[in-house]
């Protein structure tokens, strides 16, 4: 059977109406014939949600006892023995009562996903554990019960119930959500408009990036390239010019007319020399983009127009803002620019904005953009400029009687221009032909190849030498220019890519993913091995399908001995590995300082840990120094010869001398637990016993008329380690005793709570206040004007560290009437056949 479904209703406020959405849907299924059940359902006794559960089967709740009250929740088991097609589940952030089956009720609806069962939830925005500090910012409650966002992310479904903040106050005023003597505080308070306002925008927003994700990956399963204009994504063209400030704020203000705009910045570090970007005018734009809250990203390309339009389709951008041409009117003689090209070929689905500023037509750093990669249309038109040009300008000249010399010239012309646009080849092509044509038709004798005067044969040589020699500059020229852009192309990136090591603000994955987007490749992968026989693996990857050997990959790039950076996607020229080995590199050190952080951090627990012991020794050098000075003054008078002691002294100091062993040895032990605790070495040895055998055993170091003891002996026997549990529970009645009145006892006792077992330590001292009741668990602590020499305040620290090395828990609780609870829980050991018999006579002890 495959997993169940899914759906959930988000609501935006506590009372929009989930719940009786929820129903609804549950009648139309039924209607429809599907086996749909209530597994639970809190109508909090409104009466129209009430109403709807009317028709509905409910699978029967479980009754749990807890601090003597009876809770109702989920019956899981009977949930998934009754087996139904549809399960509704309310309130999936609920916290299950302790002794339940699962702490959460999401993690009650996985297990009726995993069985294949449909679930219906509900849930509120505030309680996703990613905006807990949003939700209390805004309406000071701090939520505790919460649901991981992935566990809601991962729905197959969700549907927002929203609501106006004015409807639901008036809903709120009617009593339809809260009895009537809660009406005014919950309006003055959580209920206020802005409140409701601020949650509203919080659900919107998020169910807004939720679909975004759907969309995102619809798109790529269906390998969609057409914009789909479903959110304003603004994509932001720079030039390294001082203009892109204002484009970015443009692009802002755009981005705010449309609700979830999205601003992304692009500069195109073309290899063709467009522009002499600055990188620190780059820098700047980057920090001014994500200040406003776009991102930056920087990506190479050939063609200015064909790589900002691929950009822009591949993030789904629904415009684009490019800055008015700061060319000279005669540059425009070169090409159109590219803000034209791109508002031509952008097609209807792209808008394309063309924003004017105070750097228009005020020229470039370099005068035109000459391209070095000729495309197929430039060499084409160069061959027909030198070829088939001169055939037309000698049928022309033909007509007309300019003289040799002038007709050299402008066949030289031609030459020249044949290598502007098509380069060295079609140059050379037209010099060839051309000096035949002038042999052919303007050297006498005419209209043959020999040449009668010697003057002419070496004007026809010069003419060869000379356009020959003007191509080979030209397209030399060419080559310079290329090269020179490309280079400066790989210092851009080279400086951003040093910038961000100097910052040390890129991730691992972060800079994985500006690989990937530099050479625009699917996927990038880094792999490392420990030695040349051993398997390679990924280190850290980015996009589909990432390769898992060099050998794989479209490219590889090693990076030392034992590791490479691996792409997939196309094959890269070789003048582009330069940059890529950089990138390598960076990669190498990005994960070199990844581990070295997580290693910084093992160190700080070291030092957290040396901190530790050396206020241990600063705390107990009194506490150590007490008891040995009794013991010695003990001693020294019990050896004295100058007193003849009698019985009773000599009693009474061996007396003293005993108690003051017995301090010491308890404070040692604390101490060798404590440190134990703190590197992480206990290792408890967790078997079945009873709890009467251990816990009488623990009473050994108070006296007998301060402890009350009542452990039943149809308890069931517990999983844990008995030495831990002893020296926990003698913890725990130490402190016990030693804040107690002196005419009060201290009542230890145990109880079974469904798979639980209780033991609880109740004394009427003093008490403790609710902020301090975690406190009083840390190391050092003693709460109050504990004098010194009652202890360093480690026993209850030590008492929870064992608890929770056996999978227990230990808390703290106020005592009825006055004083402290200490709350040590235990897993019981199933199947013993008295359990039930037990639990009923714990809940009756404690409601009595």
């Amino acid at each position: 059977m495959g997993r169940g479904k899914l759906r959930i209703y988000l609501g935006a406020a506590p009372g929009v109406g989930k719940t009786y959405a929820m129903l609804s849907e549950a009648h139309r299924r039924v209607e429809r014939g599907t086996d749909c059940v209530v597994a639970f359902v809190e109508h909090h006794n409104r009466a129209r949600t009430e109403v709807m559960l009317h028709g509905l089967e409910q699978v029967p709740r479980k009754e749990l006892e807890y601090r003597g009250s009876v809770f109702t929740e989920m019956d899981v088991d009977a949930v998934l023995e009754r087996a139904p097609a549809v399960a509704l589940v309310d309130e999936l952030a609920h916290t299950n009562v302790p002794g339940s089956r699962n702490e959460k009720r999401w993690q009650d609806v996985e297990e009726l996903l995993a069985a294949g069962v449909d679930v219906v939830s509900t849930v509120n925005i505030q309680h996703l554990e990613s905006l807990g500090d949003v939700v209390e910012s805004i309406t000071g409650v701090r939520q505790r019960e919460t649901v991981p966002d992935e566990v809601v992310r991962r729905a197959d479904q969700i549907e927002l119930v929203d609501m106006s903040p004015q409807a639901l106050r008036r809903r709120m005023a009617h009593g339809n959500i809260y009895k009537s003597d809660k009406v005014d505080a919950a309006l003055s308070n959580y209920f206020r408009p802005g409140n409701l306002t601020a949650l509203r925008e919080l659900a919107l927003l998020w169910v807004a990036d939720r679909v975004d994700e759907y969309l995102t990956e619809y798109r790529s399963e269906h390998r969609v390239s057409k914009i789909w204009g479903s959110r304003e994504r603004i994509v932001v063209g720079l030039t390294g010019g001082p203009e892109g400030r204002t484009l970015i704020r443009r692009a802002a203000r755009l981005a705010e007319k449309g609700a979830g705009g999205e601003v992304m910045a692009v500069y195109i570090a073309r290899s063709d020399g467009l522009t002499s970007a600055s990188p620190k005018e780059l820098a700047v734009q980057r920090t001014l983009v994500e200040d406003l809250g776009g991102t930056f990203h920087h990506v190479v390309g050939d063609d200015i127009p064909a790589s900002l339009l691929d950009f822009a389709r591949g993030v789904n951008a629904t415009q684009i803002v490019l800055g008015s041409s700061r060319r000279k009117t005669w540059q425009y003689v070169f090409g159109p620019g590219v803000g034209a090209t791109v508002a031509r070929e952008s097609g209807p689905d792209l808008d394309v904005h063309i924003v004017t500023h105070g750097e228009v037509a005020k020229g470039r750093g370099l005068p035109v953009a000459r391209g070095a990669r000729l495309g197929r249309s430039r060499i084409i038109w160069g061959w027909l400029v030198g070829v088939g040009g001169t055939v037309i300008l000698a049928l022309l000249l033909n007509t007309v009687d300019l003289g040799l010399a002038n007709d050299m010239l402008l066949f030289l012309s031609l030459t020249v221009a044949a290598a502007l646009l098509g380069g060295l080849y079609p140059a050379l092509a037209s010099a060839a032909f051309g000096s035949l044509l002038l042999n052919y038709f303007y050297t006498p004798p005419l209209h043959r190849l020999t040449i009668a005067d010697p003057k002419n044969i070496v004007a026809i040589a010069i003419f060869v030498g000379v356009a020959v020699s003007v191509a080979s500059v030209v397209d030399l020229a060419a080559r310079r220019t290329h090269q020179a852009a490309h280079l400066r192309a790989e210092s851009e990136i080279l400086s951003f890519l040093a910038g961000s090591v100097l910052r040390g603000e890129t991730s691992l994955e972060a800079l994985l993913e500006r690989v990937r987007e530099t050479f625009g490749m699917e996927s990038v992968a880094l792999l490392e091995r420990e030695s040349d026989v051993e398997p390679w693996t990924c280190a850290g990857s980015v996009g589909p399908g990432p390769s898992v050997r060099p050998e794989e990959a479209d490219v590889d790039m090693p990076v030392g001995d034992h590791m490479a950076l691996a792409l997939s996607g196309r094959v890269l020229p070789a003048s582009d590995r330069r940059v890529l080995a950089a990138f390598a590199a960076q990669a190498a050190v990005v994960l070199d300082r990844q581990r070295l952080q997580q290693e910084a951090d093992q160190a700080r627990t070291l030092a957290e840990g040396n901190r530790i012991r050396t206020a241990l020794l600063a705390a107990v050098s009194h506490d150590l120094r007490t008891p040995l000075a009794g013991i010695k003054a003990a001693v020294s008078s019990l050896r004295s010869d100058d007193v003849a002691w009698s019985e009773e002294d000599r009693a009474e100091l061996l007396e003293g001398i005993e108690d003051g062993a017995d301090r010491l040895d308890h404070l040692v032990g604390n101490l060798l637990d404590m440190s134990r605790l703190q590197t992480g070495t206990v290792a408890p040895l967790i078997r079945e016993i009873d709890l009467d055998e251990v816990v009488p055993m623990a009473l050994g170091g108070v006296s007998e008329d301060s402890v009350e003891l009542e452990i039943p002996e149809s308890l069931p026997m517990v999983a844990v380690d008995a030495g831990l549990l002893e020296r926990a529970v003698a913890n725990l009645v130490e402190n016990a005793v030693k804040y107690s009145p002196a005419d009060e006892r201290v009542l230890v006792s145990a109880s079974a709570i469904a798979d639980r077992v209780e033991v609880r330590v109740v004394d009427r001292g003093p008490g403790v206040p609710d902020e301090a009741k975690d406190r009083i668990f840390a190391p050092f602590q003693r709460y109050g004007d504990a004098p010194r020499g009652t202890g360093v305040g480690l026993g209850l620290a030590v008492a929870r560290g064992f608890a929770e090395a056996m999978g227990g828990t230990l808390n703290a609780e106020d005592t009825p009437g006055g004083g402290l609870t200490m709350v040590l829980t235990v897993r019981a050991v199933a199947g013993r056949p008295d359990l039930a018999t037990a639990t009923t006579a714990a809940a009756e002890r404690q409601v009595s």
